[in-house]
């Protein structure tokens, strides 16, 4: 099968499918051989395929939403430094600067360059959260960006197959734990080698001679599903808004959807501007979120490709909170940079109610520094979910993340890593907000510090004030908490730990949908059965039929 054969309909869906197979087999190698627990449990990774013209073509099943935007523009960027005709097999191209890619530091880009016959074929990407990259920890507390730690610029890591040794050891130098971040590095080294090869022996198993007609075909598919699904939209112009916490202030996110014909523009034009902590979001990490929002709306079951993003235009007022520029911090971007997800189902809701979803509580993520009992230092990132927000005809799931989709950390790995000792995990009751369709329930985990010495905890969390709304009548969720040794604390933040102290974190519940009168009796004496409502609850949710409901 030569590259210029046209391709009938088995022979795409075999070839696309097996491009995917491609990165989940990359993707596989990466969490074999991470040493870190965002990557070996948490998959907060992706592997992606592009084409010689710089194409994203496939990407990895297991990835979060936020790499499938952000990966064609950090390539532009390396290509733009080292133009493919420059590169040589054996050359490893990586950054994580957070303008030009996922929005803070912590993520690194491994690029590795894909030749056949001593032609540039296309290139391979992983990219990985780093445990961590020094400064002062994957926190929101830094001032400016120069506090977050090294800021790698576009640099060769392998030169012709070899390692830069130097570059290696000054990111050891800068990191709390050298042998994790080291060995996540070379983990994304060994993906992006089992790529290449993989696409090389695909090449020669089809006979193509390069990449460039299966990726028009694939690109051609996917952008004119997308144009499909906005085509069976009307055309409308809808605005959202929400008030988030940022730091010590206030910030309203605006948003504006404009669709028209088969194009759909989303601007986020009056949305307030940084603050001096490291929840800023730059514009790629916002784009990245718009761009998973409305795939979920048009597409949801189509690869992930530059072909479903061909038709959406993003635009963000610069300096914003939303597309913020040095020296503006956002190690913690994800903190705000959830909420485009909801504020944008927010304007659609108005346009397709079937496809959009209450808000959720989103992730919690917070990181732990100290030592451990035998003075070895320690650095740990911890997360847990809210409740998810519910749909029309579906309930919301309990603790899920929305606007992302990590995996979670087992306790038995998180113990002996952190030097905590979890002493309580378990739902929320009455933390999901009513509704026809009720919101997932949220959590509450109970972490004791025992490692013997002062631990200082950095927390990003969000809900504290705001809850996640409901729509079409549902009601709002609970607002999260953190309290250490039973006094409540700032969610965003820096506090110590002391041996011994306990920190409770409540997780914010997702909201419902549709009103509380909708739903029925028996559903809500389920809820109760399920541990999600308590019969207190129930009464103020869903009024005075609740308290005999099911009886």
């Amino acid at each position: 099968m030569s590259d210029t054969a046209g391709f009938d309909a088995v022979d795409l869906s075999i070839l696309w499918e097996r491009l995917v197979s491609i990165t989940d087999e990359g993707a596989t190698a990466l969490i074999r051989t991470s040493f870190s627990t965002l990557v070996r449990e948490g998959f907060d990774l992706s592997v992606l395929i592009f084409d010689a013209d710089a194409r994203m073509i496939a990407q990895s099943t297991k990835c979060i939403p936020v790499f499938i935007g952000t990966a064609p523009i950090t390539l532009s960027h390396m290509l733009a430094k080292f133009p493919g005709e420059t590169l040589d097999p054996g050359d490893v191209v990586i950054s994580n600067d957070p303008t030009i890619g996922t929005g803070h530091m912590y993520d690194l880009a491994v690029m590795r360059p894909i030749f056949r016959d001593g032609a540039l074929a296309g290139y391979a990407m992983s990219i990985t959260h780093l445990p961590d990259i020094g400064g002062m920890g994957f926190s929101v507390s830094a001032r400016e960006i120069y506090h977050e730690g090294l800021r790698l610029p576009i640099t060769k890591l392998m030169v012709k197959g070899e390692l830069n040794a130097d570059l290696m050891e000054l990111i050891k130098l800068n990191v709390r734990v050298p042998e994790q971040v080291a060995g996540d590095i070379h983990a994304n080294l060994a993906c992006t080698a089992v790529v290449v090869r993989q696409v090389l022996e695909f090449m020669d198993e089809y006979g193509l001679d390069s990449l460039a007609a299966l990726a028009d075909e694939i690109l051609a598919q996917s952008e004119n599903a997308v144009r499909q699904a906005l085509l069976r939209m009307p055309d409308a112009e809808y605005t959202s808004e929400a008030d988030v916490e940022a730091y010590d202030e206030i910030r309203t996110l605006r948003c504006r959807v404009v669709k028209k014909g088969d194009r759909l523009r989303i601007d986020f034009e009056g949305t307030g501007p940084c603050v001096g902590a490291g929840i800023n979001v730059p514009f790629p990490y916002t784009r990245a979120m718009a761009l998973y929002a409305i795939k979920c709306i048009t597409t949801p079951s189509i690869p992930n490709n530059d072909g479903a993003t061909a038709l959406i235009e993003v635009v963000a007022p610069v300096g914003s909170i939303l597309a913020a520029v040095p020296p503006a911090p956002s190690a913690g971007r994800h903190t705000i940079g959830h909420f485009v997800v909801p504020l944008i189902f927010d304007a659609m809701a108005r346009i397709v109610p079937d496809r959009v979803m209450a808000a959720s509580g989103l992730i919690d993520i917070m990181t732990f520094q100290g030592r451990h009992a035998d003075g070895r230092e320690m650095a740990a990132n911890y997360f847990v979910s809210g409740g998810f927000g519910a749909l029309q005809d579906l309930d919301g799931r309990q603790t899920t993340p929305g606007s992302s989709n990590m995996g979670t950390t087992p306790i038995e790995v998180f113990e002996p890593l952190s030097g905590l000792l979890v002493e309580e995990k378990a739902l929320l009751p009455d933390s999901g907000g009513a509704g026809t369709f009720r919101g997932g329930a949220g959590q509450t985990v109970v972490l004791v510090n025992a490692s013997g010495n002062d631990m200082v905890l950095f927390s990003m969390a969000n809900r504290t004030r705001f809850a996640a709304e409901g729509l079409f009548g549902g009601l709002p969720g609970a607002k999260r908490s953190h309290m250490i040794d039973g006094q409540e604390v700032v969610g965003q933040g820096r506090h110590v730990m002391p041996p011994g102290s306990r920190l409770t974190l409540r997780q914010a519940g997702g909201g419902g949908y549709g009103p509380p009168e909708g739903r029925s009796t028996a559903d809500i004496e389920k809820d109760i059965d399920d541990g999600f409502l308590t019969r207190d609850g129930a009464v103020a949710a869903y009024g005075e039929r609740a308290r005999g409901a099911g009886g």
